[in-house]
């Protein structure tokens, strides 16, 4: 019987980068590409991103903004070992560190120091909708291993007083997110609504808070996933770096 081989590999359109999935678990959206633009990162920050996965995020953010250091954190010994291959296939085990560990155990003593926190946490509430049967593609989308508090209350203790922290959820949890975000000391600094056409209602929401910042929210312009002719915009288009074929 010929054997089926799950893993694929990819490319990620920036600088050459690769990232392998394996078709059985869960593979990355555009919601990781969108995090990954929006936040802002200097080339100076260390940078961790709760929930890697399969090391997507901290693949697009060295593509996009090569920071000095990225550490993914993630539970699932099967993701940590996908997310490690990518970062060897793309010759980056000096500036992106794949970490075994459950978020709910980091503290400020983890790192030495963290500029920014990203990241994509499991949107659907636990027993929130049907679980999937495969575990991987479960805890990614569910809060099973970790909830909502639980991203923001980590996210808090690792950062640097004034450090940045970075989140893409669903626009319905946003009163969760800002009470939570406050309880944490994590000041909502600013927002923009993802839409996937103009005239459609929202469905991402990207967030940034500082840790000890002042109270002043900025409210970005809306981005829109597809033009009236059901193609990219060419915002998004910029976004994924591929060329504007309109």
């Amino acid at each position: 019987m010929e054997q089926i081989v799950e893993e694929k590999i990819e490319s990620l359109n920036i600088k050459g980068l690769k990232i392998i999935q394996n078709k059985k678990w869960f593979c990355f959206g555009m919601d990781a590409v969108l995090i990954s633009d929006f936040a802002d990162i200097k080339k100076t920050d260390t940078v961790v991103d709760l929930g890697t996965g399969t090391g997507i995020i901290p693949l697009l953010i060295w593509g996009k903004k090569e920071p000095v250091k990225i550490y993914g954190v993630e539970i699932q010994p099967e993701m940590v070992e996908l997310a490690k291959k990518s970062v060897s296939l793309n010759h980056l085990e000096d500036q992106i560190h794949i970490i075994h560990m459950d978020m709910k155990s980091l503290s400020a003593q983890t790192f030495e120091k963290v500029d920014v926190v990203v990241s994509n946490p499991p949107y659907i509430e636990y027993q929130g909708g049907i679980v999937n049967p495969e575990s991987q593609k479960a805890l990614a989308r569910h809060e099973i291993a970790c909830d909502l508090e639980d991203v923001i209350n980590a996210a808090a203790r690792i950062l640097k007083q004034q450090g940045s922290f970075f989140m893409i959820h669903r626009p319905y949890r946003l009163v969760d997110i800002f009470s939570l975000m406050r309880k944490h000391r994590l000041e909502p600094k600013k927002i923009r609504f993802v839409h996937p056409k103009e005239g459609q209602k929202p469905n991402m929401i990207m967030i940034k808070g500082v840790k000890g910042g002042k109270m002043e929210l900025q409210v970005e312009p809306p981005l829109y996933v597809y033009n009236h002719e059901g193609v990219y915009t060419k915002e998004l288009l910029k976004i994924y770096e591929l060329d504007d074929q309109s």
